[in-house]
């Protein structure tokens, strides 16, 4: 396998550049919540892992089934494509081995075009650990016939978040969004 850098990550990428397996530090993610930082200020996603969920890493998983632990599909109201700013919070735990940098590079597309990339480090993660992770997105303005793209083309909004040790890639994941009005 290649070792893929922060430096050299592409853009629009088909399928996962790194194995489940790449991930030798045990890090395991516990908590994700998204959330407004701006008006009501809304929670607009929270996903938790369970409590009495067994912590072993799935490092062997049959690449027809990848998308099944490595994907998530997020639904938001409509109003959410004219939020300025976001924050979210990781939580997330570290095996027996020390993160001396933990860092995430996230890119944004929408028909494969790159709305935005973000880019934001943590630092270091001590061994055994349990970790929260706040960031703030400003996100960027979108023209209204974009909007309406974006609403009328569910889960063609995407996005790949890659995580780097050092500058070394140890997990892949992508998202798909959806845009419609939630009662």
């Amino acid at each position: 396998m290649v070792e893929l850098v922060c430096d050299r990550t592409p853009v629009d990428v088909t399928g996962y550049l790194c194995p489940l397996s790449a991930n030798a530090y045990g890090i395991e993610f516990l908590e994700f919540r998204i959330r407004e930082m701006e008006g009501e200020r809304r929670e607009l996603y929270n996903v938790k892992k369970p409590e009495d969920a067994p912590s072993e890493p799935i490092v062997d998983v049959p690449p027809e089934l990848e998308d099944q632990y490595r994907l998530i599909q997020y639904t938001f109201p409509t109003e959410f494509l004219k939020a300025k700013t976001i924050g979210t919070s990781l939580v997330f735990a570290v095996g027996a081995k020390e993160v001396p940098s933990f860092r995430m590079i996230e890119r944004h597309y929408f028909r494969g075009k790159l709305l935005k990339s973000f880019d934001f480090t943590l630092g270091f993660c001590m061994p055994n650990s349990k970790n929260t992770w706040e960031v703030i997105y400003t996100l960027p303005a979108l023209d209204p016939e974009m909007e309406k793209a974006m609403i009328e083309a569910p889960f063609e909004s995407k996005s790949d978040s890659f995580y780097f040790v050092g500058n070394k890639m140890v997990m892949h994941n992508k998202a798909e969004y959806r845009y419609e009005d939630i009662e």
